[in-house]
This record gives C-alpha cells, structure tokens and sequence, in this order.
C-alpha cells in the first residue's frame, strides 16, 4: 500500500494530524520553489502591450539597480525589483499584489512602501491621463509617507530611461534568495 498523497478530510475539522503533517510536507516543497516562481512574475514584466519607452521588465530592473548603487538594504533592493510584478495580473491592484508577496520577509516599512506606490506615483503621471495628482495626500501624516514619496521619486518615476544600463535580472537573484530564505513573519509570530 502506497503513501497517501492527499489529506482524507471533507472539513479542516476533520483533519488528522496524518494529513496535516502532509500538507506541511507539501507546502515546505512548494515553497522551496518561491524563488524561481517570484523571478519568473519579474520576466514576465517583458511581456504584453506596452507603450512606455522600456519593458516593465527593464524598469525593474533599473529601481533595483538604482537602489542597489545607492547602498539601500538587501529588502528595499529586493522590493525595488518586485514592486510592479503585479502589474500583469493585478493591473489595479498592483501594489498590494507585490506587498503580499514580499510583506512575509520584509520590514513592515518596505511592505507599505510597496503597497502604496502606485497612489503615489499618481503624482507624476494623473494630470495627463484624468486622475489625481494628489492621491497620496491621503496618507500624509503617515510615518512612512516621506518614505514613499521618496521612493518613488528616485526609484519609480525616474526609471524608465532606455540609456540607463542596469543590471541583469541574475544579478538580483542572490539578493531574492537571502530575503525569501528568512524566517517569514507568520511563522515567527
């Protein structure tokens, strides 16, 4: 008789210690893949319609270039490079699409910053295209409200320049593993 693959329960109630410590085997599996699949979403970037002077792809690439040269933190590196992976399946949602994947192995700081860049990169672009230029000021008074602001002026709106020679994608990946390598806070609390 082989090893059962799957939990035998029909409600999480009924569940066995068996199947839990199963499903734990299989999500610490899934898991060691998260690298390659969260590098994957940043290739991705390189695909679909497009109108900016670079990829998505390439713009990510010079935030975290960017930030890399400017000696930022391994995470803030990492979230410069994840920030709009998102973009592809999220498009309205983007920022809390790459906060939930990076908030788990980052600073709560580094995580908010993400999630809501995009209301204030709005500050840069709304004008032209029928929004609101002043979407951000929602959050002033935030404690990490001069944080985004500076985050998306020196490694957001300003990386989209086709002379800019960033780093490649395999530059970062040491970068993505030592952060997704830490003990994620959902675990640690």
């Amino acid at each position: 008789m082989s090893a059962p693959t799957r939990a035998t329960y029909r409600t999480m109630t009924e569940g066995t210690a068996q199947d839990y410590a199963l499903i734990e085997r299989a999500e610490a599996a899934n898991n060691a893949g998260l690298v390659d699949r969260v590098l994957a979403l940043v290739e991705a970037l390189a695909e679909g319609q497009q109108a900016y002077p670079i990829s998505r792809l390439d713009h990510c690439l010079q935030s975290a270039t960017r930030a890399f040269e400017d000696n930022r933190p391994a995470d803030y590196v990492v979230a410069a490079l994840l920030h709009d992976i998102g973009d592809t399946y999220a498009p309205h949602a983007h920022g809390a699409f790459a906060s939930a994947v990076i908030a788990p192995y980052v600073s709560e700081q580094v995580a908010w910053i993400v999630r809501v860049h995009p209301e204030f990169q709005q500050y840069y672009y709304a004008p032209h295209m029928g929004g609101v230029r002043d979407a951000r000021e929602r959050y002033r008074g935030h404690p990490w409200f001069g944080d985004a602001v500076e985050f998306c002026e020196s490694y957001d709106q300003n990386c989209f320049d086709a002379q800019f020679e960033h780093r490649p994608l395999e530059f970062f990946r040491p970068m993505v593993e030592d952060v997704f390598a830490r003990e994620p806070w959902l675990a640690a609390r």
